[in-house]
């Protein structure tokens, strides 16, 4: 009879820093893999601690309780599979950690393997928190050697072929892969490279859930030699998958299992956005969100992310209309609300905006009414949505989209109040066709209803802040094609002002939304943090100084 191999993969979501509680979910996984006849249990990189730890890694006292955890549960580990998991280890007299992937079975530890190559680019900063160790060898798991390359050593030829050629017979690789659009495409094709150069059947094991402004999107999948897709996780959900390996005369290989479809593109965003969501704000204690619903696509989409995520009955809508409020913006909130089933309140600020322009009236005498007054009633309404957030304890969520974050047009302890910015890294455009997806599809675990929950009329109308009479977006920014445009070379693709002006666009435009770009540098540095979708996006991926006087003279 032909030797096989019962991998028992576990997409797991772990919370950061819940070691404990991490333990637990990987005990029960272990189980769960027992019950199933594997070989052996799975769980992702760092699986125990949570990731990125980032500086938490480099205090003794987290790594100790990883290892202590770690202990405490391949003690526990009487007669069953093999479990793999990942966590920091700190060896005596080294200067960091290393990022490393234990397995044990039946009370001992069979292997350590530590990540060799660190990522150091864009979200990555593994050198400054750990060691790289050495080339891992294989590792036998009742008979069958495995090799173990950690996330990015896949990434490189050296440490897959190096555990072929010591004798490994199928690879395992955990990850901790965060989402940024297509980047399924991308592990796809580095996967089929090792696959190829090495021969082996591969498994790659990704981490599911929201990790401050991370998404882990799972998404893992078997590949076998020849490239033939073995089986697929889902993305966004947490999963667990047993996968048979047989050994044949051409080698190792995985039977086929199941196949779930990938979302792509709008699709991967939107869902990317709602697990975001969902998990920054259980994973920070809260079930209940409030926001600012003004009746434009901005904060309609936001209030549905909140409610695929927490459900309508945890969204607490609030209208803060003004004498500029149009009472086609009071329909709109209020349809929005009514489709998503949320509760809407209406809370003028006409009121509060009097005693602050009485109060003002003597040192603003003589003036000219202009952006100071329209940021007053921006400001206002995040003092009045914060005093809510904080009476009933739900978290604001804020509502303004990449196009806007860029160039500043939101206004620093207003609209820009709150923990969260679900579409923090979603162009204006985009946003558009991602109301449109959202009105069309629906997923099994949203939490709010399918069919058109944004009117199309909420989606057509012109952009408006309704700060002044017949305000629009466009009085003071480019149409949002071409600003968007823009936006996406000179940000996501660090062209110059040379480039984008040859692309087609008007200089003086270039040179203005440039200006606003820098400028607008320390509202970012204050900004909330927000659901990551692109390989640029306002944070660890672009760091950019605060106070900085340079601009393209190209």
């Amino acid at each position: 009879m032909s030797r096989r191999f019962r991998l028992f993969l576990a997409q797991m979501n772990p919370v950061m820093g819940d070691i404990e509680g991490n333990a637990a979910q990987i005990r029960d996984l272990w189980e769960a893999g027992r019950e199933a006849g594997a070989d052996m249990v799975a769980v992702p990189e760092m699986a125990l601690t949570g990731y990125q730890p980032q500086d938490l890694v480099r205090k003794p006292a987290f790594v100790a309780h990883a290892t202590a955890a770690l202990d405490r549960l391949v003690e526990g580990l009487d007669e069953g599979p093999a479990l793999g998991v990942g966590l920091p280890v700190w060896p005596p007299g080294c200067e960091k950690p290393f990022n490393a992937y234990i397995v044990a079975q039946n009370g001992r530890v069979l292997a350590e393997n530590l990540k060799h190559h660190l990522p150091n680019y864009k979200v990555f900063d593994e050198k400054r928190y750990f060691e790289a160790g050495p080339i891992s060898g294989p590792y036998s798991v009742n008979g069958v050697r495995i090799g173990t390359p950690i996330c990015e050593d896949a990434w490189y030829e050296d440490v897959p072929e190096t555990q072929a050629e010591t004798g490994a017979e199928i690879l395992v690789v955990p990850n901790g892969s965060p989402y940024f659009r297509g980047k399924q495409d991308v592990r796809y094709n580095v996967v089929v490279a090792r696959v190829v150069e090495t021969g082996l059947p591969l498994a790659y094991l990704n981490l599911v859930g929201g990790q401050d402004d991370q998404i882990f999107d799972g998404a893992s999948f078997v590949i076998n030699p020849g490239g033939a897709l073995a089986c697929h996780l889902p993305s966004f959900e947490t999963a667990t998958e047993m996968v048979e390996f047989e050994e044949r005369q051409d080698g190792w290989r995985a039977r086929p299992g199941r196949k779930a479809p990938q979302p792509e593109d709008h699709a991967a965003d939107y869902q990317a956005m709602v697990l975001g969501t969902r998990d920054y704000m259980h994973k920070a204690g809260f079930e209940r969100a409030l926001l600012g619903l003004s009746g434009g696509i901005d904060s309609a989409i936001v209030a549905a992310i909140a409610t695929d995520a927490l459900g309508p009955e945890n969204v607490h809508c609030v209208m803060l209309p003004s004498e500029y409020t149009s009472p086609t913006s009071l329909e709109d909130a209020a349809a929005v609300a009514h489709n998503l089933g949320c509760h809407l309140d209406e809370v003028p600020i006409s009121g509060p905006r009097a005693a602050v322009t009485d109060a003002l009236a003597h040192l603003f005498a003589g003036s000219e009414p202009d952006i100071t007054e329209e940021n007053i009633q921006s400001r206002l309404r995040g003092l009045l949505l914060m005093a809510i957030s904080n009476k009933f304890g739900a978290m604001l969520l804020t509502t303004g989209n990449k196009s806007e974050v860029a160039v500043g047009y939101a206004t620093i302890y207003g609209d820009m109040s709150g923990g969260y910015n679900p579409v923090k890294d979603l162009y204006k455009t985009r946003l558009f066709e991602t109301c449109r997806w959202r009105n069309a599809n629906h997923v099994d675990w949203f939490k709010g209803p399918a069919g058109e929950v944004i009117p199309p009329r909420v989606i057509d109308k012109p952009p408006t802040a309704e700060l002044r009479e017949d305000q629009k977006d466009e009085d003071s920014l480019p149409p949002y094609p071409v600003l968007d445009d823009i936006l996406e070379r000179l940000i996501d693709h660090e062209q110059s002002v040379a480039e984008v002006v040859a692309a087609g666009h008007d200089r003086e435009t270039v040179k203005q939304v440039e200006r606003l770009i820098y400028l607008s540098e320390y509202k970012r540095f204050q900004s909330a943090p927000g659901a990551r979708l692109s390989q640029r996006a306002f944070w660890l991926d672009r760091r950019y100084p605060i106070v900085n006087r340079w601009r393209d003279p190209s």
